[in-house]
């Protein structure tokens, strides 16, 4: 990505979004897996986001895990409709950074980059692409 600010709080506490087209097709990308993942029980992704708390446990706290579940709908779909504003709110921004964060979690998780090794042997597409969401993050956590 350029040197530039992606994203810049404003005076007025708002956040201006600066992706180009090719960052906001990741933006994109990641927003739409995480809500897929939640609605759909065949997505990769899905088993890991709706696993229990403490997997050690065999019973887990159900409300707390509707709880979760429903912060990360709830986050993901915010995030996801509002993918193409030019400014977002903080609570906008928030649910940005919580489901990029889901984002690069289950990408890194989803094809095995679980250790330094599997990282240096990952594909250079696969590499740019959580490198790319990280840099997103950091940059956005900066507007906090």
């Amino acid at each position: 990505m350029s040197k530039n600010k992606m994203f810049i709080k404003r005076r007025d506490g708002r956040i201006e979004v600066r992706l180009n087209d090719a960052g906001r097709a990741i933006v994109y990308e990641a927003f739409g897996h995480v809500v897929a993942a939640e609605r759909d029980p065949e997505h990769d992704w899905h088993r890991r986001l709706n696993a229990p708390i403490d997997p050690s446990s065999d019973d887990d706290n159900p409300l707390a895990m509707l709880t979760r579940q429903s912060q990360i709908s709830t986050n993901a779909e915010l995030a996801y409709m509002t993918r193409n504003e030019e400014f977002i709110n903080e609570q906008e921004a928030w649910a940005w950074l919580t489901t990029m964060q889901i984002a690069l979690r289950e990408t890194a998780a989803s094809n095995g980059i679980l250790s330094d090794e599997k990282w240096e042997s990952a594909e250079d597409v696969l590499r740019n692409q959580i490198q790319t969401l990280q840099a997103f993050l950091f940059e956005l956590a900066e507007c906090f």
